[in-house]
Order: C-alpha cells, then structure tokens, then sequence
C-alpha cells in the first residue's frame, strides 16, 4: 500500500529555544521527505526564531514559513490545513521533541486501527536543569495533578482514548466535521475530539511513542497557563452541549469548596470539621504524591517546591473555570482579550 502524503502543521511563536532541535527532530524522521510537508505557522516572533526556520528552509524544500496574522493557535492550525495537501494531518508542538519513528508509526495505526486520529504519549520534561523546573514537570506527569489523562500518565496498550496531545488526523475528519474552533484560544483540540467521536470517529493512543515535552520554565507560565485551561472548558461544554470529562471539574469543585466551607465555618460548627476533614485530607494526599516523586528522583530538595505547586496549579485551574462558567455561561462573552500561544 503506498505510504500517504503527510503535512505537519506547527503553531510558533518565540522558540528559538526548541525549533532547532524540533526541525532536526523532522529532518530525521524515517518517512520519505518527498512525502512529507513542515508548516510552520508563526505569530509573529520577535527573537531569533524566523532567522532559524528560514535556515532550515533554505536547505529542505519541504519545510515553510507561514506568518500567522491573527497570532492564536486555532487560526494557525485552520490555516495550516488550508494550506496543506496531505491525506493526513499531523499537528506538533514547538517545545516537544519527537522520535525518529513518530510520523511512520503514527500513520500506520491510523491506517490499520481505521481511526481518525492517533496520537503517543507524552513525556513531561523539565525546560531547565532548576528544581524547580524538576518539580513542575513532575507535578505535570502525576495523576494528582492532571487527573487521570491516559496520556500523560501511561497505559500498556494502544487503547481508545478522550483525546490525544496534538494529533495525527485523517484530512476527511476535516471536510466530515470542520476545523478547530477559533474562538477557543485553549482547548480548541479537545472541543475538537469531543466532536469527532459525537460524530462516530475514533481516537487511540499509541503509548510506545513517546516525545517529550518541555513545560514552562516558570511557575508563573505554569499557573497562568492552567487558568486558561481552566477558562475555557465552560465555553468548551456550551459548545458541545454536555459537561467536560470529571478530572476537568476536579479542581472547580476543590475550589468551591474551600470557599463555602471556609465561609461556613464562621458560623457553624460542621463547616469548621468539613474543613479541617477536607483541608487534612488534602495535604496528606498532596503530601502523599510529593513524598513518591522525592522518592523516584531522588532529589530532597522537590519537598521545597512540589506541595505548594500542587495546590496553586489546582488553584489556578479552579479559579479559571469559575470565571469562565460566569464569562461564558451567565454572561454569554464569546471571545477574550488573552494572548497565548502554545
């Protein structure tokens, strides 16, 4: 059977860091490079991040820049595959690395498993050589703090999942059920697997490809991007008429309540155990996950950093939800002054 014709779409904006090694990461792949296409979709970069694709560029002829006007990730994606003459689509993040494997095996289970989307599992990197970049990556690979996306933390066997990181899609999803939804500046992916399997599509993930994805370096990024997350997910079930998965509405719910119950507590005796049970309860499950990963690491010092980390990236998911059910929900706002790229 003839192998496909393959465009790889990359949304980018300011990674001269990692689009180096990331277009090495594609040079290298074991698939033909006849049959193959890179798009970059820039949005606009302003340190040396132009001046390293059009290097790469200059020297292989299926790898492209496109300037990104509107700057958001689902703009780039939508355009990307506008522009792109592949059979299959494949969306790639510009802080991950990939293995030399990723597309070939990638676009043989999307044949042989007839789905519509397959992706692998995602390593969590830390971007520096910190503890504390140590311990966010840590924190980002733990089912306490991401929930129980198979993804992120692991499964034996190719299994059908909710979705996957990034994606490797069939073009006919695209003209079946349309793009990726621009007024989601986050979790326009997810809004988009939603979709595709109310539609009858499928979805897998293939757990013995790993790339590896930086997190961001600060805790800061790290909070901030979480609450972006946690903004749009209200506006992600308005759209698709129903609840997001539970593990989404976790961290709302630990939110809510501490505030009732800590309110409560200034007038009634139960508020006050509620909170001390619920509170206790917590930190010894925090405590519990932070001791594991010091253990696995092997680094003493991840006791400074992973328990506050945990909490205030709950914190900060919750807090988002919370404003986005009052954004989205109650006051029906559809768009959003953030700035984010992924």
């Amino acid at each position: 059977m003839a192998q496909p014709f393959v465009s790889l779409i990359i949304p980018c904006f300011n990674e001269e860091k990692f689009i180096g090694t990331l277009l090495e990461n594609l040079i290298s792949q074991d698939y033909p490079h006849d049959l193959m296409e890179v798009l970059v979709m820039d949005g606009g970069s302003t340190d040396r991040t132009l001046e390293i694709i059009r290097q790469y560029s200059e020297q292989k002829s299926f790898i492209r820049i496109v300037h990104n006007r509107e700057r958001y990730v689902p703009f780039a994606l939508n355009s990307g595959i506008r522009l792109s003459r592949g059979e299959v689509i494949m969306i790639l993040g510009a802080h991950t690395f990939y293995p030399a494997n990723y597309v070939p095996v990638l676009v043989k289970y999307l044949t042989e498993l007839n789905a519509d989307n397959v992706g692998a599992f995602l390593q969590t990197m830390p971007a520096d050589d910190s503890i504390r970049s140590l311990a966010i990556s840590n924190v980002l690979s733990s089912p306490f703090g991401i929930g129980n996306a198979k993804y992120r933390t692991g499964v034996r066997e190719i299994c059908k999942v909710d979705t996957v990181p990034f994606g490797c899609y069939k073009r006919s999803v695209f003209d079946k059920i349309g793009f990726f939804d621009e007024e989601l500046l986050r979790n326009q992916d997810y809004e988009f697997n939603v979709r595709l399997i109310n539609s009858g599509g499928s979805i897998y993930l293939i757990p013995f490809v790993t790339i590896n994805y930086f997190t961001r370096s600060s805790t800061k990024q790290l909070f901030r991007m979480h609450y972006q997350y946690g903004l749009y997910n209200p506006l992600v079930s308005l759209k698709v008429g129903r609840p997001v998965v539970s593990r989404h509405l976790v961290p709302l719910v630990f939110l809510l309540f501490l505030v009732f119950s800590g309110a409560g507590s200034f007038f009634f005796a139960f508020s006050r155990w509620l909170l001390f049970t619920g509170s206790a309860l917590y930190i010894l499950g925090d405590l519990i996950f932070s001791a594991r990963i010091v253990r696995q690491e092997k680094r003493v010092k991840l006791f400074l950093h992973l328990p506050w980390i945990f909490f205030f990236l709950h914190l900060s998911y919750g807090w988002g939800y919370l404003v986005g059910i009052f954004r989205f929900l109650l006051f029906k706002k559809q768009k959003s002054g953030i700035t984010t790229t992924r």
